[in-house]
């Protein structure tokens, strides 16, 4: 029988202090009885000799000290899974909230996860496909990789995210292979968007969703990541699946942090946020990978907003340490009314080297990325020329390069929301652009490629 104690002393926000405890460790869920019977739940932020600081995860409205009663139930917060959990959408703390039956859990893990040794880590290098070009040719995504987005408020993020989340595949048939989806601080419009895009497309099947609203306490945003990763390993190093998971938005988790944070009267840091935010972030980076003997994967896109579209504020900047690349979204192309807007040069996929290429996607796909970029770049370069002094004052040879850069806009990164690009076709895109420039400008390509796929007449 554990129990109860009445010390509550002060309650400060979602925050409260409770006295004369024993035993009680550090992350440990507690139960508040409320006068009434009612119950919430809460979790140990901090144990200092006899005192525990709980945070309430309903939130402390209504609790008056002396008046509760609180118990600690010697266990972490916990996930119950089984593999039934795909298909089925929960809230942050793991509760259903699709109206179907309850869960049924075959295993209880705890939501921290566990730490895996770095020499059992597997290197990633196995390609999947998103379905959209500017990530499967110039950012590559590798099984096992965390790769971000940083976007911007007003971005089409949100959409993005969920066409990746329907159209993400591994190209090796016979793999099982799902999506664990998390969004966090999210509007009730946006939420609602996402459930009736992944049932009328039918991507409910192969998805995990984990569903935080804005008006949800902070204690659950900072849950819904860790809740969604737990699910993710389970699927992944237990039932031999490949997973991708996709965090939105990781803004709103690291506001619920600082606000946290401030209730329990921390020194801050850079711009207000704690100091522990770079190791709070990686505990959930480095919950990527493959580990040897495994069969399952877990690759990672956490989704940001970069507030004021600063790419220097603390959190795309320890987000961009921590990952391994990253893709930004640009407002001058969407304002142009491509979507999605990524701005390829800035963007970069660290391990994609080891993900493309022969057997993997295609033999031509590292020449055709280089030469692509290099192409794209110039173009860019020449068109800014060309806005100070004037077309007339362009060689050639930059024309070609200024309507290579307009069309490769145009057709290779914009794409239809619906749209789902194979990697073939994408490639083979790039060639039709590639064939507005002269042979002898491919420099970056191997002959025998050019030979083979270099359109023979021009578009």
């Amino acid at each position: 029988m554990r129990k109860e104690y009445l010390t509550v002393e002060n309650i400060v926000g979602p925050l409260m202090l409770v006295q004369d405890v024993g035993g009680v460790s550090f992350a440990e869920i507690a139960e508040i009885i409320m006068p009434g019977g009612a119950v919430r739940h809460g979790q140990v932020l901090e144990v200092h000799e006899d005192k525990a600081l709980v945070q309430v995860f309903e939130g402390t409205s209504g609790l008056t000290p002396g008046a509760v009663r609180v118990k600690f139930l010697g266990k972490g917060l916990q996930l119950g899974l089984s593999r039934d959990i795909v298909g089925r959408m929960f809230d942050g703390f793991g509760r259903t909230i699709d109206g179907g039956p309850p869960l049924i859990p075959e295993k209880y893990l705890d939501v921290n996860g566990v730490p895996i040794n770095p020499e059992a880590r597997d290197y990633p290098m196995e390609f999947i496909q998103t379905g959209i070009s500017t990530i499967d040719v110039l950012n590559t995504l590798v099984r096992g990789q965390k790769l971000p987005i940083f976007s911007a408020s007003g971005l089409p993020h949100s959409r993005l995210a969920a066409q990746i989340a329907r159209q993400a595949k591994v190209l090796k048939t016979g793999e099982q292979f799902a999506v664990v989806f998390a969004a966090m601080g999210i509007t009730f419009e946006e939420a609602d968007f996402f459930m009736r895009e992944f049932e009328k497309t039918g991507a409910l099947d192969r998805a995990v969703l984990f569903i935080n609203l804005a008006n949800d306490p902070p204690i659950e945003r900072i849950a819904v990541p860790r809740m969604a990763l737990t699910a993710a390993e389970y699927l992944a190093y237990e039932m031999g699946m490949h997973i991708l998971v996709v965090l939105t938005d990781m803004t709103n988790y690291c506001e619920a942090l600082r606000e946290i944070s401030a209730a329990r009267k921390e020194v801050p840091s850079r711009r207000g946020y704690p100091g522990y935010l770079y190791t709070d972030l990686s505990t959930i980076y480095e919950r990527a990978g493959r580990i040897k003997g495994k069969g399952g994967s877990i690759t990672q896109m956490p989704i940001l907003t970069m507030p004021e579209d600063d790419k220097t504020h603390p959190i795309p900047d320890l987000t961009g340490y921590i990952t391994e690349g990253q893709i930004i979204l640009s407002r001058p192309l969407h304002n142009e009314g491509i979507y999605p807007p990524v701005d390829v040069l800035p963007s970069l996929s660290r391990l994609k080297d080891r993900g493309i290429g022969e057997g993997k996607t295609r033999e031509d796909h590292a020449g055709v990325m280089n030469q692509l970029y290099a192409a794209y770049a110039r173009g860019r370069a020449a068109k800014e020329i060309a806005v100070v002094l004037g077309e007339s004052a362009l060689a050639p040879l930059d024309l070609l390069y200024v309507n290579f850069s307009g069309r490769f806009e145009k057709e290779f990164i914009a794409q239809g929301e619906g749209e789902s690009r194979d990697i073939a076709a994408a490639l083979d895109l790039g060639w039709r652009l590639l064939g507005i420039l002269p042979k002898e400008e491919l420099k970056r390509i191997k002959a025998e490629y050019i030979e083979k796929y270099y359109p023979s007449k021009k578009e």
